[in-house]
């Protein structure tokens, strides 16, 4: 059975298929070829709230990284097209407890199950 993932906040882009990486604090044992599956919210649903699966994905790289080392390619794919990678890291920080600029973060890039081009090789990560 896959993993749950919450995407709350990037639903939209999951949704049409335009986000590809998170970004995330621990997931450290997470390792290629995992299969996640990606929901509106997984953790702190009220009793009785459903848990709404939006779609399977499988983990195509992991990496850990300093967080203010994201670049605008990857800010949009994270799924934040209208932000800056320094708006990013603001939110991102806000967002996390004890998170920093500095703090190293997992970067996790996957790959939709029911998309058929995909290209194994491309994890440039922007750079």
């Amino acid at each position: 059975m896959p993993r749950l993932m919450s995407v709350s906040l990037t639903e939209d882009a999951v949704r049409d298929r335009s986000k590809t990486v998170t970004r995330r604090m621990g997931w450290l044992q997470l390792a290629p070829g995992t299969r996640l599956t990606l929901c509106r919210k997984v953790m702190g649903r009220k009793r009785g709230e459903p848990l709404v699966r939006i779609v399977d994905v499988e983990v195509a790289s992991v990496r850990r990284e300093q967080l203010d080392t994201i670049t605008p390619e990857e800010v949009r794919a994270e799924g934040f097209p209208q932000m800056s990678p320094a708006e990013f890291v603001a939110f991102f920080c806000g967002s996390h407890k004890g998170c920093t600029p500095s703090s190293t973060i997992t970067r996790i890039r996957w790959r939709y199950l029911d998309d058929p081009v995909f290209d194994q090789t491309r994890d440039h990560g922007g750079r």
